[in-house]
């Protein structure tokens, strides 16, 4: 018993060790089998996740170190201009960075149809190489002769010598100007064969004194293309894209102050011995009548045919912008192809002028009390919401003005001029006035991307300085 009790007891503890350790060892392999099964989709998966989205791997700390910079940038940017208006000077100049699209050539193009075809079609180089100047036809205008009015008269000079005794506090009519009452305003709008109105350099004493060596060259251009930077708002561009014949026959000319001559002087840029920057002729003016520089500026946009009383043709380029493209294939392409006096880039954004007034007292480019006298006496004038005007959009950009010089636009010039002295100097408001209440045909409003074409543009490069008066 003691045997068979012995012999069971040890087949039973053999068996169960025995299963023990089988049951552990299968264990064991079943466990070991599936971690290795695991590792294994898991790295399959990595691969085809890796497979798939490699690219995106790659590029994603690409872009993020795009991003980091461009943030960098900004940043940069605001100290610059917080540098800039606290009054710490630059140490490099701006001019050491050039506008990206300085000096392009490449034509803008527009899809028309279907089709993509240029904005601005133009004569090849040979055929504006062979180009004249035609002279003055003989029009049908009803408008025969126009008279401006001066007056030479001797008036008590004071702390401004541009001020006129007569003339209110809140007025910006002066010596240079003349002062415009509103019958004068009124007959100045009727088509007579002759017509008398206010047209700048009123008086001697009106300022926007220029040297008799400069007014002896202007007398010479027969057309011209003009552009002015006043309070040292912005540097000169180069005009590019002209043919040899162009530069014989056509005058280059920009409009400074001594202040934009001082801060061009300090950037390294002097005015040759010959009164020459490249390709422009400088003439710098002293005397400004306007201690509102955006005034100044108007002088020489609108009133071309004053400074230059022997050209037939003119061509305004902003002081933003680089014109890029032969003057004499311009004016045939806008105006002598097209049958036109006057062409003028219209307005991108809008189209009536009372909408341009609301987006002038958003912007802050005028006062709301200022805006709302303008719109008032052109309601009372009697001029309509509309966008249209005979077929076409009223509204003008006019960063480019190219016209015929005739008694007609001479007219239409003057009294815009007068118009952004007498309300607000946002010229853009008052065009669509002045071209209904003078019912000007033969009027180019050529599209936005045609004055893309025509220019470079950069944007103002920094504030204008005022134009601080001495007391004498």
């Amino acid at each position: 018993m003691i045997n068979s009790v012995s012999i069971s007891i040890s087949d039973d503890d053999s068996d169960d060790h025995s299963g023990r350790k089988r049951s552990r060892v299968r264990r064991k392999r079943k466990k070991h089998w599936h971690r290795g099964s695991i590792r294994g989709e898991v790295l399959r998966r990595s691969l085809r996740l890796l497979r798939r989205w490699w690219p995106v791997i790659i590029f994603l700390p690409a872009i993020g170190l795009l991003l980091f910079e461009a943030s960098k940038l900004a940043t940069d940017r605001k100290a610059e201009a917080g540098t800039k208006r606290v009054g710490i000077s630059d140490p490099e100049p701006a001019r050491n960075s050039p506008p990206a699209n300085l000096n392009r050539l490449d034509p803008v193009t527009r899809v028309i149809g279907g089709v993509r075809q240029p904005c601005f079609k133009t004569l090849l180089p040979e055929e504006i190489q062979n180009l004249e100047i035609p002279e003055r036809a003989d029009t049908n205008f009803p408008i025969r002769r126009v008279v401006y009015k001066s007056d030479s008269g001797n008036y008590h000079l004071g702390g401004n010598a541009t001020v006129m005794s007569q003339h209110t506090e809140d007025s910006r009519f002066n010596l240079f100007t003349g002062n415009q009452t509103l019958q004068e305003r009124e007959d100045s709008f009727k088509a007579n064969e002759t017509v008398v109105v206010h047209c700048g350099f009123y008086s001697e004493h009106g300022g926007f004194r220029i040297s008799d060596e400069d007014k002896s060259y202007m007398h010479t251009c027969t057309a011209v293309v003009s552009t002015c930077a006043f309070g040292g708002g912005d540097d000169l561009y180069q005009p590019i894209g002209m043919t040899e014949a162009s530069l014989a026959k056509v005058c280059y000319v920009a409009f400074w102050d001594e202040i934009t001559q001082s801060s061009q002087e300090a950037e390294g840029i002097k005015i040759n011995h010959d009164h020459m920057i490249g390709k422009w002729r400088i003439v710098v003016v002293k005397d400004l009548p306007f201690s509102d520089q955006r005034l100044n500026g108007k002088i020489p946009k609108m009133l071309s045919h004053r400074l230059f009383p022997q050209a037939r043709y003119s061509i305004w380029v902003d002081s933003k912008s680089q014109f890029r493209r032969d003057p004499l294939g311009v004016l045939e392409a806008l105006l002598w192809r097209t049958n036109s006096t006057l062409a003028i880039s219209e307005h991108g954004a809008r189209s009536s002028l009372y909408d341009e007034a609301k987006a002038i007292v958003h912007k802050n480019k005028a006062t709301p009390e200022e805006v709302e006298v303008q719109l008032n006496q052109y309601r009372r004038d009697g001029i309509p919401d509309d966008k249209r005007f005979k077929g076409k959009k009223a509204l003008a950009e006019a960063s480019i003005i190219v016209r015929e010089h005739n008694p007609l636009t001479d007219l239409f010039m003057c009294v815009w001029f007068n118009e952004v002295v007498r309300f607000t100097s946002r010229d853009q408001l008052s065009f669509p006035y002045v071209l209904r209440r003078l019912n000007m045909s033969q009027v180019n409003m050529f599209p936005v991307c045609t004055r893309k074409d025509l220019v470079n543009s950069m944007g103002h490069k920094r504030k204008v300085k005022p134009l601080v008066r001495s007391s004498r």
